[in-house]
């Protein structure tokens, strides 16, 4: 059964699927970037409720509501911060395509900035999943 998505989720994200594991292979190296050109991430619905939900949980909510969603709060404190955060340029947005909950812990630690790779678009061949 396919979902539609949200229309917030089709206007900042991605137009194609990606393998997370081919994102890591990459070799890009690693640049520091303030937190703040990253956290318009926390106020859009990324995450899916449990158990049937879909696109339908902003990170800002698991963070000032950690009681109410126990797993994506775990998940969140158990982020290693030492992996840079994986992004790539969409319009005039930095878009996260690997490291959602490690931003989500850096924000709750109030950094100021944080470890990203700088995707190029011309990657998009090497990182895509086949279509179906």
């Amino acid at each position: 059964m396919s979902r539609e998505l949200p229309p917030i989720i089709k206007e900042v994200g991605f137009d194609f699927h990606w393998d997370e594991r081919k994102v890591w292979a990459l070799n890009i190296p690693v640049e520091v970037l303030p937190i703040s050109e990253l956290t318009w991430h926390l106020d859009i619905p990324f995450l899916w409720s449990q158990p049937a939900g879909f696109y339908d949980l902003k990170p800002s909510t698991v963070l000032h509501h950690p009681e109410q969603y126990p797993e994506e709060y775990a998940r969140t404190l158990e982020a290693d911060l030492q992996y840079p955060i994986d992004i790539m340029q969409k319009a005039e947005h930095w878009v996260i395509l690997d490291g959602l909950h490690r931003l989500m812990k850096a924000a709750l630690q109030e950094q100021v900035s944080v470890k990203v790779r700088k995707i190029p678009q011309s990657a998009v061949p090497l990182i895509q999943k086949p279509s179906s």
